[in-house]
């Protein structure tokens, strides 16, 4: 069977932001401020594109760390530099991080990210072991004809080295705008193929808003993680905003519409004024991403632009 390219990043690479589009340190820092302050937001992830790529990432971790003990930062990265900052970004205040990883075996790594980088990827997890950034979650997305049938391989590698994986169901948000439903591996078919060589049985604390729905693995105390976004979409009970590297607000990760905030703050705008923005924004979003209408539309922006 052929490959899913719309799951491949594209050979030519993406298209990066003007820098004069992207917000400065001094702006991220001063929007998560009046997230936290204006709406009690607790729970900051930074994503990219790869945040690891921003110069000024330690110190805004460190920085937005200042705003309270009680916040959770995370980060969620391809783990390509990891090993160089995870004790930079542990000793600057971050929790933990999500590492993108959709294959162990050094070829399917290459043709799915285009880049024989594998060893440095498994280099970074083990940095942000040591440097106490855990738990540490690996996110693998399962591609026809190229990785699909790893999934048992995966969770064996995740198991011996006490990782957290979670399965993510390919979503409509590839640079190509190629998404094939058809050729989606779902989440049925990964526990399907899962539960032929292990012992699965659904967790049984509450999932809350949480994307993923965990299965403890034989007795436990491990378990794999599936967020099936597009067959079993949880948008009821997701309360996640993001704020993209050029200052948009997006209310769902499906959205067509963003608000701006970096022109507003740039404007001179006060943090009221740029806080009721916002809340204006969330208020907004729709019942559901739906994906699963015949009229649904795949945004613009792809997951690189947008943040996971």
């Amino acid at each position: 069977m052929s490959p899913d390219r719309a799951a491949v990043p594209p050979a030519e690479g993406l298209d990066w932001l003007p820098s004069s589009r992207l917000l400065s340190d001094d702006e991220i820092v001063r929007l998560i401020q009046i997230g936290v302050s204006r709406h009690g937001i607790r729970s900051i992830r930074f994503t990219g594109g790869e945040p690891l790529l921003r110069r000024g990432l330690v110190e805004i971790v460190r920085r937005v760390r200042g705003f309270g003990p009680h916040l959770d930062l995370s980060l969620t990265t391809n783990g390509i530099g990891l090993a160089r900052l995870a004790s930079p970004l542990a000793d600057a205040g971050l929790d933990r991080v999500n590492v993108s990883l959709d294959s162990i075996r050094p070829d399917s790594f290459k043709a799915l990210t285009r880049r024989d980088r594998l060893k440095d990827v498994l280099d970074g997890l083990e940095a942000a072991h040591l440097a106490g950034l855990g738990p540490i979650k690996v996110n693998a997305v399962l591609v026809r004809g190229l990785n699909d049938d790893q999934a048992p391989e995966l969770l064996s590698w995740a198991l011996n080295h006490g990782y957290q994986l979670r399965f993510i169901e390919q979503m409509p948000l590839d640079a190509q705008h190629q998404w094939n439903r058809t050729q989606m591996v779902t989440a049925e078919e990964t526990l399907s193929n899962l539960q032929a060589h292990f012992s699965l049985t659904p967790a049984e604390e509450e999932r809350g808003n949480r994307p993923a729905e965990h299965f403890v693995v034989a007795e436990g105390p491990h378990t794999v993680g599936v967020i099936a976004s597009v067959t079993r979409p949880f948008c009821g009970a997701c309360n996640r905003v993001r704020l993209t590297a050029d200052g948009q607000v997006r209310n769902c990760l499906f959205a067509r519409e963003e608000s701006d905030l970096r022109t507003t703050l740039r404007s001179g705008a006060s943090d009221n004024a740029i806080g009721d923005q916002w809340a204006t924004a969330v208020m907004a979003k729709q019942p559901g991403h739906g994906i699963n209408d015949p009229s649904f539309l795949q945004p613009h922006r792809p997951m690189s632009a947008i943040g996971g």
